[in-house]
């Protein structure tokens, strides 16, 4: 059948993949629950007429604040299927971006996941005037609404020729989501999207000659539109989609599942990459040394261009160790796609010579998200870039670089905002990103840097801090850094240290501490860290080094505030946080 509105994916999955094991899986009490796709589709009509039932209209704005989690999925497909427009919300944000998001949405009703969540938004609920419903997943106390009532509303008062003619009045260029992105600064954006926009990317990801298999795991936020996207996708090709538990069961969930395809952000697999190359120095020497001979042979693979020589140490390699690492894995990845921000070459080379392949994408929530992205095929991919346009999208490079977008993949706008959207979509259609980049020969986009966060010295000279932070978090001594400088005289950086590594490698080194705050203080781990500086800097030129540094050890996570949804480093809220810290390294 053809798929013009996302609620169609629905009937394209129960055409097409009817005996497909499960749809949808997530684990409850240590045991996977397989949801069929006759299932998922049973409950999004019941959810859609208890929804009618209660008065909802086509155009009412509905929030879900939610972890991954078949019920998100449901909620989704149920709310665009009656007209109303489905609004994910982070459930890592703070409580004055929940009062902003829902009184600028004006949101009719919301859908909690649980008791944290409710804590967190009881305060501001009742400042928002348009509410009328609040439904809860799993906290049932009587006080509120739950899911399962709604459920049992809708299986109380079957409605199918009212959803069917409401369905039949939607169109794909209707809008069917408002995505608040996190951002950095100011206001959350409310990012609307049709389902146009969003059918356009699954056509051309389809396209796309990728060996696209029968089981994925999702664990970034659906909340995002990269995944968000990629599930739609999972769904559109009659793949099951297994939610992990949390961040910190990814590899047993991998391991339980043997997924063949998953999306991830650099960090994710920086921290795949670290913990097996700590796993090697347990080992005694001679192991050791096969180990890492190992290790840095992946480090050097390319797509095409390896010599006969190279390809049979790698055959050996695989036998010996990558096999292994495989196992640990999981075994079974075909493609893992790589989004969010720049994953550094050595990283993509590592991943695909011991046959776990990393697929690079580029976009963002106003873009439905996906620009380009790698693909199988002569000039498809190349390491350290993020692929070729997708069919239909123009990109070109306007002033200073920036990366201009054009195409059926552009949002409708922000919400409730013409002055902010004409300020990103110009009259010729093109889309501003805010991103710098540059095209290989072959056509593939690499995109270098963040126009807002490059800065000028007192000299005059222009500095890209990702560009210097992305190279020295390749040391396996540093987890993240953020480089400051903007008016000053020279670049400086706070160094986020990796603390497992670090631990090692004092241990190694009969190097005593009691605490964090003690071991960055050590002469030897200091001059452990001037000598990694050192090392790096010498990738750039003398105005870009690093010239002041200081170590810190607070936890640069989602939940301190101080990462985005995608791992990446919040500026202004590093800035205000360390001020102090900042005023003196340029002092």
């Amino acid at each position: 059948m053809k798929v013009t509105r996302i609620f169609d994916l629905l009937d394209n999955y129960l055409e097409n993949y009817p005996n497909q094991d499960a749809a949808l899986a997530s684990k409850r009490g240590g045991q996977w629950n397989k949801i069929s796709i006759q299932q998922y589709v049973e409950t999004v009509n019941n959810i859609s007429y208890g929804m009618l039932k209660m008065g909802v209209k086509p155009g009412d704005n509905i929030g879900i604040v939610s972890g991954n989690r078949p019920e998100w999925n449901m909620l989704d497909m149920a709310i665009m299927q009656v007209g109303a427009i489905s609004i994910p919300i982070y459930p890592t944000i703070s409580q004055d971006d929940y009062r902003y998001i829902l009184n600028h949405a004006e949101m009719k009703m919301i859908f909690i996941e649980g008791k944290e969540l409710r804590r967190k938004l009881e305060p501001v609920m009742p400042e928002i005037k348009t509410l009328k419903d609040i439904f809860l997943f799993d906290e049932l106390d009587g006080e509120y609404k739950y899911l399962d009532q709604l459920i049992q509303l809708g299986i109380e008062n079957p409605n199918a020729e009212k959803l069917a003619k409401i369905k039949a009045g939607i169109k794909g260029e209707d809008m069917a989501t408002i995505i608040y992105t996190s951002g950095t600064t100011g206001d959350p954006k409310g990012v609307m999207l049709s389902h146009s926009n969003l059918i356009g990317q699954l056509d051309n990801l389809k396209m796309t000659p990728a060996k696209w298999s029968r089981v994925a795991l999702s664990f970034l936020p659906l909340c995002h539109a990269y995944e968000r996207i990629l599930v739609y996708l999972y769904q559109y090709l009659g793949m099951s989609v297994y939610y992990a538990e949390n961040l910190g069961t990814i590899a047993e969930n991998i391991k339980e599942v043997q997924p063949t395809m998953m999306t991830a952000v650099p960090r994710v697999l920086e921290k795949i990459y670290d913990k097996l190359f700590l796993a090697g120095k347990k080992l005694p020497f001679i192991q050791k040394r096969i180990y890492y001979w190992a290790f840095n042979l992946a480090k050097k693979y390319q797509l095409e261009g390896n010599s006969w020589c190279y390809k049979q140490q790698l055959k050996l390699a695989d036998k010996l160790i990558y096999k292994k690492w495989r196992e640990a894995l999981g075994g079974n990845f075909d493609i893992v796609v790589s989004g969010g921000s720049s994953l550094q070459p050595h990283m993509g080379s590592f991943f695909s010579a011991i046959g776990m392949p990393v697929f690079e994408g580029y976009g963002l929530s106003e873009t439905s998200p996906v620009i380009a992205v790698s693909c199988r095929g002569k000039g498809g991919r190349k390491f350290g870039t993020v692929g070729p346009p997708l069919p239909g999208v123009e990109v070109k490079l306007g002033d200073r670089d920036e990366i201009l977008c054009r195409g059926h993949n552009v949002m409708l706008g922000y919400y409730r905002n013409p002055e902010l959207t004409a300020e990103v979509i110009d009259s010729d259609g093109w889309f501003h990103t805010g991103d710098t980049g540059k095209f290989t020969p072959e056509g593939q986009l690499i995109v270098t840097g963040r126009l807002k966060s490059i800065f000028k010295t007192s000299f005059g000279k222009y500095i890209n801090p990702q560009a210097i932070e992305s190279k020295f978090t390749e040391s396996p001594f540093i987890d993240n850094m953020i480089v400051l400088g903007e008016n000053k005289k020279f670049a400086a950086a706070l160094i986020a240290p990796d603390f497992v590594f670090l631990k090692s490698w004092c241990a190694a080194n009969d190097i005593p501490y009691s605490t964090n705050a003690e071991m960055v203080q050590n002469p030897n781990v200091l001059k452990r860290f001037e000598e990694e500086i050192k090392k790096y800097n010498a990738f750039f030129g003398d105005f870009e080094q690093v010239k002041r540094w200081q170590l810190v050890t607070e936890d640069w996570t989602q939940t301190s505030g101080f990462l985005s949804p995608t791992l990446k480093i919040k500026r202004n809220v590093l800035g205000e946080f360390y001020a102090e810290k900042i005023e003196k390294l340029f002092s």
